[in-house]
């Protein structure tokens, strides 16, 4: 499945598990980047179909649908580095990053960004224009706090809102379609929202990927990252509505947990 080709460099989403993607970025050389293996034999049965060798695996965070697969691909090709927060050690992580770390994977210059609230040591890679999130940042909607704090997941989406508007958003799974539901109900007039909900429900139609999205859409799209937005129905007294955006975005996220 191709989704870009951009600069010789080609990106994959592979479909794993209930409705995770697994990433691989390749050059010409038939060499890539995989992006959060949570299983091992849809990739490994792509890289040997198409006759590609791994050189890097970048792990986001440490849930078993992100990691899992990370050991069966070690076997087969036991000496490529494996880059990850600290949170990953005991997932196959061999090359721990942190925060303003630089990552040099064929010859692409990757960026390491922090940003916590899904779990407490997530990380998310940037290189232009990818952006390789896991579960931090999703089409129209961003992961639950499982670990960190709402401030802290409100600073990280800001983190990415700062990023060039073609970043290329490469997300961890298929949510767009149930989140779209969520933003056109906190977002019932924002036209783009009903426009695009629409091309989503033909895509899904045809079995087609929804992603990656681009930061300029999520910009327009997803209410986790238009807290400032005025026209956010927040089902409260504009008397009782909170004074800063990050208590907004906690809100949000306590209502898209219940919706």
């Amino acid at each position: 499945m191709i989704l870009r080709t951009i600069d010789m460099m080609t990106l994959i989403a592979i479909p794993a598990m209930k409705d995770n993607y697994i990433w691989v970025l390749s050059n010409l050389q038939r060499e890539s980047i995989i992006i959060d293996p949570g299983i091992a034999r849809p990739v490994l049965d792509y890289l040997t179909k198409n006759n590609i060798t791994p050189k890097t695996i970048l792990l986001t965070h440490h849930h078993n649908d992100h990691v899992g697969g990370v050991y069966d691909i070690l076997e087969q090709y036991p000496n490529i580095p494996v880059y990850g927060p600290l949170e990953t050690l005991n997932k196959g992580c061999t090359s721990p990053v942190l925060a303003n770390d630089k990552i040099i994977a064929l010859d692409i210059i990757f960026q390491v960004l922090y940003v916590p609230g899904h779990t407490l040591g997530h990380l998310a890679y940037y290189a232009v224009p990818y952006l390789f999130c896991g579960d931090a940042l999703f089409s129209a909607g961003c992961g639950r706090i499982l670990e960190g704090t709402p401030q802290q997941m409100y600073s990280s989406l800001q983190i990415i809102a700062r990023l060039p508007n073609n970043t290329l958003i490469c997300c961890a799974h298929e949510y767009t379609e149930s989140n779209l539901r969520f933003a056109r109900f906190v977002l019932s007039k924002n036209k783009s929202i009903q426009e695009y909900q629409r091309k989503v429900r033909t895509l899904r139609f045809q079995n087609q990927p929804t992603l990656p999205s681009s930061l300029k859409l999520e910009k327009d799209i997803n209410p986790f990252l238009r807290c400032h937005d005025n026209d956010l129905e927040l089902n409260i007294s504009c008397s009782n509505r909170p004074d800063s955006a990050w208590k907004i975005f906690a809100l949000l996220r306590e209502m898209k947990d219940l919706f």
